[in-house]
């Protein structure tokens, strides 16, 4: 074997290497980045109130710029880090299901997202929540 063969050998093997460790740590839950930019899984927020007839308002939002749960979770948790919001996130049809004690338009909500890597593409205000 002349040392070009050995070179791109060993440069082959590195790389093989390299792309068979980050799936392990993918795995295990230790990969250094996620789509979201982190692999620190985001924890939802725990709605204090979850007595649904208590949100008159419901919406149903599109969000665009989700590819994974934790994209989910952290929409999730930004809509319901605002007051008096508890939201549900469908990752699958890219929505989320909104209620909220006070009437929000499609401003407020594009606001909660302004400083995130998601946006809102579709709003719809269901009106009072049947839950009423």
């Amino acid at each position: 074997m002349d040392l070009t063969s050995i070179i791109i050998i060993a440069v082959a093997a590195a790389l093989i290497a390299y792309g068979v460790y980050g799936t392990i740590q993918k795995f295990r839950g230790k990969a250094k980045s996620s789509c979201c930019g982190g692999a620190e899984m985001v924890t939802p927020k725990k709605v204090e109130d979850t007595d649904e007839s208590h949100y008159p308002y419901h919406y149903m939002l599109t969000i665009d710029g989700m590819k994974c749960s934790n994209c989910a979770r952290t929409v999730e948790r930004t809509l319901d880090d605002a007051e008096g919001v508890w939201a549900r996130v469908n990752l699958g049809k890219k929505q989320a299901d909104v209620l909220a004690k006070a009437p929000m338009d499609q401003e407020a909500f594009e606001t909660l997202f302004s400083k995130s890597p998601y946006h809102l593409a579709g709003y719809t205000a269901i009106s009072e929540s049947s839950h009423s």
